[in-house]
């Protein structure tokens, strides 16, 4: 039996950048602190040695500026890849995001797009705070001419990026910081993963839970809890949601009759909003219970423990709330989720689990 080749998703995206960079001598690659020593969370080291400084460049701290000499060069025929280390860098640059580079092909009538992939690093952890946490997947995905990718797993963040490089038009690529030291199988061939392809992680009958990026993970767990609890949920990975695979979702829920929404940004006028809206607008769908949003209350992210800790939901509120759908009382809901243990019971609540390397 071949061993499975098991690479983490810092890894995973550094050997798609790689390999794009390699079959195609005008993908470019320029970010802040693309060749420093940490190389973005290890997802760029010795790419600058490995295609020389032609290819692989540093950026001064002039995001709007770049951002426009990026659309520019993929006007003239090169494709770039931008890298932010944080997303909240790129709202420096919503002006030439937004006016240009997601209208361009509108505005010419599709003879040209701009084919630029904007690698944005999102999410919680070690204490970032409101001007270092967040994840605007909502804001640009608002922005007609923009695709929006969210990958959770290594295999994903590969064959997306792969894919996002390929695309003809502007690609935002958003990364929670927490997959890039999650480990899994990748294979070693390049590939790509189609975009506005949701996938099926967990097969259910009782309640479709549908997630995206590290919030996944967060799915995945429940739905094992829930499996104990006699309550089988089917796990959506949207993988991307601009384009929105509605679709999966659809066929899900007609099927279960129950609808949760997990998105790690905030609650109002958000992704898992318009995922509620999306199955609302099914006529012949009949649901056994009105629809659930998980998410980020509507406030900045603390940096204090004491506050993040009850800021960010994890797979217990997901649990509970899924049981919730099924007629159980509040205090026997915890009940029923206290008796099945705590898969964290040992893990620092800012880290994903034990196996997580850090940051960097």
């Amino acid at each position: 039996m071949t061993k499975e080749r098991v690479r983490t998703g810092a890894e995973a995206l550094r050997e798609a950048t790689e390999q794009a960079m390699t079959a195609d001598e005008r993908i470019i690659l320029i970010g802040e602190g693309v060749p420093d020593p940490k190389g973005i969370f290890g997802t760029t080291l010795g790419l600058r040695e490995q295609f020389g400084s032609d290819r692989v460049f540093d950026m001064p701290v002039s995001e709007n500026a770049l951002t426009g000499i990026c659309i520019g060069a993929a006007l003239r025929g090169l494709k770039p890849i931008m890298t932010h280390q944080r997303v909240d860098f790129a709202l420096y640059a919503l002006e030439q995001i937004i006016n240009n580079a997601a209208k361009w092909g509108f505005m010419f009538g599709s003879t040209q797009r701009v084919p630029l992939v904007i690698r944005l690093v999102i999410g919680r952890g070690w204490g970032q705070g409101p001007q270092h946490s967040q994840s605007l997947q909502a804001l640009f995905a608002h922005i007609p001419g923009l695709k929006v990718v969210m990958p959770a797993f290594p295999a994903d963040a590969k064959g997306l990026l792969l894919a996002s490089i390929a695309d003809e038009g502007p690609v935002i690529f958003l990364e929670h910081r927490w997959i890039h030291g999650l480990t899994g199988p990748v294979p070693a061939a390049p590939y790509e993963i189609p975009l506005g392809q949701a996938a099926v992680r967990r097969a259910g009958a009782d309640v479709t839970i549908v997630a995206s990026s590290y919030m996944t993970v967060e799915a995945i767990r429940a739905a094992d809890v829930l499996q104990r609890a006699g309550v089988a949920a089917e796990v959506i990975d949207l993988r991307t949601i601009q384009p929105l695979d509605a679709a999966t979702v659809i066929t899900s829920v007609r099927r279960t009759g129950r609808l949760m929404v997990i998105d790690s940004s905030w609650r109002s006028f958000g992704a898992a909003a318009e995922i509620v809206a999306r199955v609302a607008e099914t006529m012949d769908l009949k649901l056994k219970h009105v629809p659930v949003r998980i998410t980020l209350p509507d406030m900045p992210a603390p940096s204090a423990p004491s506050l993040t800790r009850s800021y960010y939901p994890t797979y217990r509120e997901i649990a509970e709330q899924a049981l919730g759908m099924f007629g159980h009382g509040e205090d026997e809901l915890r009940q029923r989720v206290a008796a099945l243990g705590d898969l964290r019971a040992t893990v620092p609540h800012d880290v994903p689990d034990m196996s997580f390397c850090g940051p960097f």
